[in-house]
């Protein structure tokens, strides 16, 4: 048996074995990587610009949007620079890196976007008390929450996952690292950190699904007492978005997480996983943000102040 110190790196799978396969599969990505980090910058910087934006949703949607940007970071680029260079290899530090970010960044996607359903609930059923109760102060708070406990669950998988042992194969049947598919590989019998890390981690998604399954409970019951279809149209598009992606987001990352370490991988594995590393960060500024009417607005202002700029140029 093999100590991890003792390996010098791993080998990540990809999607074929064919290297002219590889290198279409890795412009591929990085064509999806562009579009997504372009939209999302997009956004983060009407909302710093844009006056009309400054309320507690578009905060939030700012710091999912940068979260966005980081997490989907992590994976792509290494795996378009291993698909056109036809190295699959990634070193232990590199792999260690890889498996704290994508837990900190995917964890304080979690907490914020149950921050984002109780801005909600506030914002529909307590509309009298929701410049109190969703102040910057508490704003900057819940933010805060979400980026230091994402960090926290992040330095305890990493703990957990780099003092196991790994022997026999060092081939990750993913496309970059994430814990399930080093506990795949690990012949340790000393696990108790990681399933005790795993088990906090579900605690704390099971309670935010619960606080964002109550708030829409909430929220759908005040909407549907709304006289008028325009008012009830009007408050379920401030919600219909943010519930679509959070489901997404949790059923990806579901497939992805808890699955058994002793399943078989498979191309369904790695496909589900680009859904959960590509799909919600693609989706946040399209159905969320980019087809509201104060986002349009605020983008055809900074259109007009560039041309204005480059005519004077």
């Amino acid at each position: 048996m093999l100590n991890v110190t003792r390996i010098t790196g791993f080998i990540l799978m990809g999607f074929s074995d064919a290297p002219e396969l590889q290198t279409v599969c890795g412009l591929f990505f990085l064509v999806m990587y562009l579009a997504v980090i372009m939209n999302n910058l997009l956004l983060i910087t009407l909302i710093n610009l844009d006056l009309k934006l400054q309320t507690p949703m578009y905060f939030f949607l700012k710091n999912l949007s940068l979260l966005d940007v980081f997490f989907i970071s992590v994976p792509i680029p290494n795996f378009f620079i291993n698909s056109i260079t036809h190295n699959n290899s990634i070193s232990i530090l590199g792999c260690a890196l890889q498996v704290f970010l994508m837990t900190t960044f995917g964890c304080g996607e979690v907490i914020l976007l149950t921050a984002m359903s109780y801005d909600r609930y506030v914002a529909i059923c307590t509309p009298l008390h929701y410049e109190v109760i969703m102040s910057s102060g508490n704003c900057v708070l819940m933010v805060s929450v979400s980026w230091s406990t994402g960090v926290l669950f992040g330095s305890l998988y990493i703990a957990g996952t780099f003092s196991m042992s790994f022997c026999g194969s060092i081939v990750i049947p993913q496309f970059f690292c994430d814990v399930p598919s080093l506990l795949r590989i690990s012949c340790s019998d000393r696990l108790v950190v990681i399933y005790t890390s795993f088990g906090i981690g579900l605690c704390l998604g099971t309670v935010c699904i619960i606080c964002i399954v109550l708030s829409y409970f909430h929220i759908f019951s005040t909407v549907l007492k709304i006289p008028t279809t325009k008012g009830q149209s009007k408050a379920f598009a401030t919600c219909l978005p943010h519930l679509t992606v959070f489901s997404i987001f949790l059923a990806t990352a579901c497939f992805v997480y808890l699955k058994t370490p002793s399943s078989t991988t498979s191309i369904t594995d790695r496909l589900f996983s680009v859904l959960y590393t590509v799909l919600p960060p693609a989706l946040n500024p399209v159905i969320y943000s980019l087809r509201n009417t104060d986002v349009k607005c605020a983008l055809k202002k900074l259109q007009q102040n560039l041309c204005q700029v480059f005519h004077f140029m």
